[in-house]
């Protein structure tokens, strides 16, 4: 199977089955000396892990990583990182209804075209759980960028229509509630709705929100390589992520250039900097050290527990209701996936940037 490989100079490799013995990652290209331990790794894994509402799935993992090498003494050695989180909570059983049913809004299908057969044990490569090696390689991509001033924050825009508002902002509470929303008001909102859905044995989709500080002026490159071109891949390539939007995105298809336009000015310290930030960070694929703005619209989940209609593998019309633990939303648990993909596109970017100029 191609394409389980991301990045040129931080390139990382996936691995794993979601109902196999377990998911993990090889990073190549991290430079040495870089602090480094499990609980570095940890603290993200713990944002993605499932169990920890009734928002999430039932499936009850503890999601540990550990390091296998490329880390000696608490610091990164230069040679491959390699991480594991073992699966323990796999029920395969709950899958064997549909080992010959090709589920609505999923990979099956697909899968199967391609390659002939497919992992019915909770969608094998093509399942979320995949997502934990990303988040554990993003993990130590958040660490490098923090020796050069950047950060990257993600968190719940949306959730069907119920969206954070600009006047109740709060970062802080993204982390005190269950849906990962920095708004305890759109929050409650949210969840009501998805009460409704859960009654209604229905999903809800929505929207994250990721910022980028401490960006300086000038990674990405001009042509195939630019920056908002490799987030775009990079977010896109995450399961259930069905639209992206860098600054104002689709908004700025209905503005004017008088408005769209960023207007740079010189601050007191001889600075180059914007009075506005329609373009999200980036102008011609580089970055123009402001702050990056990036969303991605999550689809509702597909598994759901009423009936649909599909059909098997020997195409006959058959109806299916998905059974199991599943999530009634993916999003707050997706956040910091779309964290993880963007600090390993920015990092994989900035140490290629190196070779830019003398």
């Amino acid at each position: 199977m191609a394409g389980s490989v991301y990045g040129t100079v931080f390139r990382i490799m996936t691995w794993g089955e979601s109902h196999g013995k377990g998911v993990g990652v090889t990073i190549d290209g991290c430079p040495a000396g870089l602090a480094l331990c499990e609980e570095d790794i940890q603290t993200y894994l713990d944002r993605r892990r499932p169990g920890q509402s009734r928002y999430t799935t039932a499936r009850s993992e503890s999601d540990q990583v550990e390091i296998l090498s490329g880390v000696f003494e608490g610091r990164t050695t230069g040679t491959p990182i390699a991480m594991i989180v073992r699966n323990m909570d796999q029920r395969s059983r709950d899958y064997s209804a549909i080992m010959d049913v090709y589920r609505p809004g999923h990979a099956d299908y697909g899968f199967d075209s391609k390659y002939g057969f497919r992992d019915y044990r909770g969608g094998g490569r093509s399942s979320g759980r995949e997502t934990i090696a990303r988040v554990a390689a993003g993990a130590v991509a958040c660490r490098l960028l923090a020796q050069y001033g950047i950060t990257v924050t993600a968190y719940v825009k949306s959730i069907g229509v119920f969206e954070v508002q600009s006047a109740r902002f709060d970062l802080a509470e993204r982390d005190r509630n269950p849906l990962a929303m920095p708004d305890p008001v759109a929050a409650a909102e949210a969840s009501d709705f998805l009460e409704r859905m859960m009654a209604e044995h229905d999903s809800a989709g929505g929207v994250v929100e990721c910022l980028v500080d401490g960006m300086p002026a000038g990674v990405g490159e001009p042509v195939f390589d630019k920056l908002d071109a490799c987030l775009a891949k990079a977010v896109m390539s995450i399961g259930a992520v069905k639209g992206f939007e860098i600054g104002d995105g689709f908004a700025a298809a209905e503005a004017r250039g008088s408005e769209n336009n960023d207007s740079f000015y010189t601050d007191g310290d001889g600075k180059v900097k914007k009075r506005t930030n329609h373009s999200g960070g980036i102008l011609g694929g580089i970055s123009d050290g402001s702050q990056i703005v990036l969303r991605a619209a999550f689809k509702p989940t597909p598994s759901i527990a009423r009936d649909q209609q599909t059909v098997n593998r020997m195409g006959e019309n058959v109806q299916i209701a998905i059974r199991g633990r599943h999530d009634p939303v993916i999003v707050p648990r997706a956040a910091v996936v779309v964290e993880a993909m963007t600090a390993l596109t920015i990092a994989d970017l900035l140490l290629m940037n190196r070779s830019a100029k003398i």
